[in-house]
């Protein structure tokens, strides 16, 4: 017993003293109304846990407090107390809201049980909202970091998406982008919020192993099958399933997975029966799909399913602004972690961070913060504090071009086709603007976009 306070709405004053005499003995705080209309009144004071509500009272009937009591205040368990109980009024108390129903005249330790039930699952619940607060802050849009237009773009549609009812999204872009973090922004904007969010990357098991993860399988469907499992689809049900590198995932079970977005239902392994589910699809490659698509590795069907909303993720060499504000982050995140104090990096550190091309992307990003935290204890990072991957790449423009070849080798064309998407992404898709960035004729632009299969 933590101390709770306990509203007891009976008219009959023997029995609100003998109430509050256990009550209190229990260690709970206890409050008394006789009427309803008193007990309205003091449910509204901040901190009431638990009702005990009479059936029969002078001014309305306790369904009638009750369902006032719902409108405003549906998280405090309410028990109805009666001595003229029917099937119809417990159906009645159960449908507006009532935690439990009582019979008068009722055993103390029983009811003391029931209490102590009520109360337990008012804390759980309150511990399950505030758990559900603490993920939505910390997965929802604004979790994606940076001012660079792209980041704002990506965060705008995350808002459109998770308000939407688009059942797939496509969130391509290179490794370390940030994929991840982009479902759970989509999941945690949307009414799906309250329900699971599920992930699984495509390549972490065997395609037999994988279709059995996603959609279950029956008792003795194959040799370890001891008993029947649940897939992600059925658990979670409302919610969201994010499927990663589903670039990777074998022809066979792409198939199945197209059934299942098409009608929303599957069959387990080794089943006879069609399950439905409602869930959101949230699929994530760094694959060419056109590319894969062409080669016969990927299902044309599934690829244009999955593409009815597609969100791109730029690499973080191309919003180099955006660098600075994530190293923050980390040093803040890394602090909390390590229990250090470094504010932050030095001008030099800095200059550096934003030169360096980050073929890992954020995440490579995020190592070297994390790296450099645990083996320094400083106020500010110095560039010594980088590894020499980052000291040692050339500068931009120290020979007047822009761009330097990694040392093993970049092909040309995929360069090409990373210029021809990044000038559509800077000029938001205005061809015009876009040929003028890449010092091109609009019609050359064009022949290259067919040739990228960007139209």
């Amino acid at each position: 017993m933590g101390g709770e306070r306990i509203l007891i709405v009976e008219d009959e004053k023997l029995l609100r003293w003998a109430l509050r005499e256990r009550l209190e003995r229990d260690g709970y705080q206890v409050h008394e109304a006789a009427t309803g209309g008193e007990g309205l009144k003091l449910v509204d004071d901040p901190g009431v846990d638990l009702v005990l509500l009479d059936h029969r009272l002078p001014d309305m009937t306790g369904l009638d407090v009750l369902r006032s009591m719902m409108t405003d205040h549906a998280d405090v368990p309410v028990i109805l107390v009666t001595a003229y109980s029917t099937l119809e009024t417990a159906v009645e108390a159960i449908k507006l809201g009532a935690f439990d129903y009582v019979n008068k005249p009722f055993n103390q330790e029983e009811l003391s049980v029931r209490i102590a039930k009520a109360l337990e699952s008012s804390r759980l619940q309150r511990e399950v909202r505030s758990w559900r607060a603490r993920q939505k802050e910390r997965y929802g849009p604004s979790s994606i970091l940076g001012t660079s237009e792209a980041v704002e773009r990506a965060c705008r549609m995350v808002e459109k998406i998770g308000r939407s009812s688009a059942t797939t999204v496509l969130i391509t872009g290179e490794s370390g982008t940030g994929k991840d973090l982009v479902a759970k922004a989509i999941h945690y904007a949307s009414h799906r919020a309250a329900r699971p969010f599920m992930n699984i990357t495509c390549t972490a098991l065997p395609e037999t192993l994988l279709e059995s993860e996603l959609m279950g399988h029956e008792m003795g469907s194959f040799t370890d099958a001891r008993s029947a499992k649940q897939g992600l689809f059925e658990l979670a049900d409302g919610g969201t399933v994010f499927l990663d590198e589903i670039g990777d995932m074998g022809v066979a079970l792409q198939s199945k997975l197209l059934r299942f977005l098409q009608e929303k239902t599957f069959r387990r392994v080794g089943g006879i029966r069609d399950i439905h589910v409602d869930v959101r699809v949230i699929a994530a490659t760094n694959r060419d799909l056109d590319k894969a698509v062409a080669e016969g590795r990927f299902r044309e069907d599934l690829y244009y399913r999955l593409k009815v909303i597609p969100v791109h993720l730029p690499p973080l060499r191309s919003r180099s602004e955006d660098i600075p504000i994530l190293a923050s982050h980390f040093i803040a995140l890394f602090n909390r972690e390590f229990k250090k104090r470094t504010r932050g990096l030095t001008d030099e550190a800095i200059r550096r961070l934003t030169q360096y091309p980050w073929p890992g992307n954020v995440r490579e990003l995020r190592n070297v913060i994390e790296r450099a935290m645990i083996l320094e204890n400083k106020e500010l990072l110095s560039v010594e504090d980088l590894p020499s991957e980052i000291l040692d790449a050339p500068k931009p423009g120290a020979d007047g071009c822009p761009f330097h070849l990694p040392a093993g080798g970049y092909a040309l064309e995929s360069m090409e086709r990373e210029m021809v998407r990044q000038a559509l992404d800077q000029a938001r898709g205005n061809q015009t603007r876009a040929a003028r960035l890449l010092d091109i004729s609009r019609d050359a632009l064009r022949y290259k976009m067919k040739k990228f299969s960007f139209l």
